[in-house]
C-alpha cells in the first residue's frame, strides 16, 4: 500500500474550522469519506456552532468548547444509528460549522422609488437605503431551512432574499406610520424600531435574528429637493422687498465701476443715480417719509350696472348716472339691473347698493 492510500485510510480525529473570510455563515467540514474516529476531538471556537447531520437529518448541535465525541454526548446521532450499548468503531456523519457571530453592514435599499401620500405635499416619491445586522440563533433550523447540502454558505447567498424582505417590510411600516415627509429625518430610530419589530417573525422562521436595523437616508427626487431648497431660501431671506433693496444698494458701486471709458462711467453714474432715486422713493431719505413719485392714486371705480329698458340692455352705467335716472323717473325700483358678480337680473329696489337712490317711501296721508 502506497503512502497516499495509507493517508486516505486515516480516520478523522480532530474536527475544527478556522474562518478567514468574514462573510461565511456555514462551512461543511471535509474529511475522507466523513469517517470520524471514536473519541475524536471536536473544537468549536467562540462565535461558532457545530451541527452533525446524518443522511439529511439534523442530529446533535455543539456550542463553543472542546468536545470528545462519544455516544454519551451524541445522543441523537446514537439513536439514529441504532447504537444501544456504545460504539468502538468509526462512524460517518457530516459536520457543519455555523457562524453565530453578528454579520454587520448588510445593505438594503429600494430598487425603485416608492409612492407615499404626504399631508403637506400630497403624493411624493421616496428612495431609502441603509444597513442591518443579522446573526444565526438556531443553527439546526438555519441549516434545515436555508443551507441544505451546500458545502459553503455566505451572506451573499442569502443577501438578496433578505434585502427584498427588509425593503418590503420597510415600505409597509413607513406607510402605516404616516409620518410627514419633513419629519422623517428626525424619526429614523423610531421607524427602524418599528421595522425591526415587524420582521422578527420572518427572520425567526429561518433561525435568524435581526439584531439591528438602520436607516441611512430617505431621499426625495432631485426636482423635489430643488423646489424645497428654493422654498427654504425664501424662508431665510424673509422680507423679499427689503432683500431687493439691499441687492440694489450692493449693485450701485459695481455699476459705477463699469470699465467702458467716459461713456461707461457716465452710464454707470446714471444707473447709480436712477437706482439711488428708486431707493429714496422706496425707503425715504434722511428719515423723511416716503414721497409719491406722481399725483395721488386714482379714485376707486364705482360699480357699473346694465339696465333693462324696453326689453333691451343699456349700459354699463355708473352710480352717478343711475342716480340721475332715478331722479327723472327713468329708473324705478322695478327696473331690472345686473352687474358682474350677480347671479341674475334683479329689480333695482332689491339691490342694496341701488335701493338708496330711490329715497324713503312717504307714509299714507291722514284721513280728511
Amino acid at each position: 500500500m502506497g503512502l497516499w492510500d495509507f493517508v486516505k485510510t486515516e480516520l478523522i480525529d480532530i474536527i475544527q474550522w478556522l474562518d478567514d473570510t468574514g462573510d461565511t455563515m456555514v462551512h461543511r467540514f471535509d474529511g475522507h469519506d466523513n469517517e470520524i474516529k471514536n473519541g475524536a476531538q471536536l473544537i468549536v471556537r467562540p462565535g461558532q456552532a457545530a451541527v452533525f447531520v446524518n443522511q439529511g437529518q439534523v442530529a446533535d448541535v455543539f456550542g463553543p468548547g472542546r468536545h470528545e465525541l462519544r455516544t454519551e454526548n451524541l445522543p441523537i446521532l446514537s439513536t439514529i444509528l441504532g447504537w444501544k450499548y456504545g460504539f468502538n468503531s468509526p462512524f460517518k456523519a457530516e459536520v457543519f460549522f455555523v457562524a453565530t457571530k453578528q454579520f454587520t453592514d448588510q445593505k438594503w435599499g429600494t430598487k425603485a422609488p416608492i409612492m407615499l401620500r404626504d399631508p403637506e405635499f400630497g403624493p411624493v416619491r421616496l428612495r431609502a437605503f441603509g444597513t442591518y445586522v443579522v446573526r444565526v440563533v438556531e443553527p439546526a433550523k438555519f441549516i434545515a431551512q436555508i443551507v441544505g447540502t451546500n458545502g459553503v454558505f455566505t451572506t451573499g447567498d442569502i443577501g438578496e432574499q433578505l434585502r427584498s424582505l427588509v425593503t418590503s417590510r420597510f415600505i409597509d411600516a413607513l406607510g402605516e406610520a404616516k409620518i410627514p415627509m419633513l419629519d422623517l429625518a428626525s424619526r429614523y430610530d423610531e421607524i427602524g424600531g418599528l421595522i425591526r419589530e415587524k420582521m422578527v417573525p420572518d427572520f425567526a422562521a429561518w433561525g435568524l435574528e435581526l439584531t439591528q436595523f438602520l436607516i441611512e437616508s430617505i431621499a426625495l427626487p432631485e426636482e423635489v429637493e430643488k423646489a424645497l431648497d428654493r422654498r427654504s431660501s425664501m424662508g431665510v431671506i424673509g422680507d423679499l422687498g427689503a432683500y431687493t433693496q439691499f441687492q440694489t444698494a450692493e449693485s450701485i458701486p459695481l455699476a459705477a465701476q463699469n470699465p467702458g471709458g467716459t461713456a461707461g462711467a457716465g452710464m454707470g453714474m446714471g444707473m447709480g443715480f436712477a437706482m439711488a432715486q428708486q431707493m429714496a422713493n422706496a425707503m425715504g431719505q434722511g428719515g423723511a417719509q416716503p414721497q409719491a413719485a406722481g399725483g395721488p392714486p386714482p379714485l376707486p371705480q364705482q360699480g357699473a350696472y346694465f339696465v333693462a329698458v324696453n326689453g333691451q340692455q343699456s349700459g354699463p352705467h355708473g352710480l352717478d348716472a343711475l342716480r340721475q335716472q332715478a331722479g327723472s323717473g327713468a329708473l324705478t325700483r322695478e327696473t331690472l339691473v345686473w352687474k358682474q358678480g350677480m347671479a341674475a337680473w334683479s329689480p333695482a329696489g332689491q339691490v342694496d347698493e341701488l335701493s338708496q337712490l330711490f329715497g324713503a317711501v312717504p307714509p299714507p296721508l291722514p284721513p280728511q
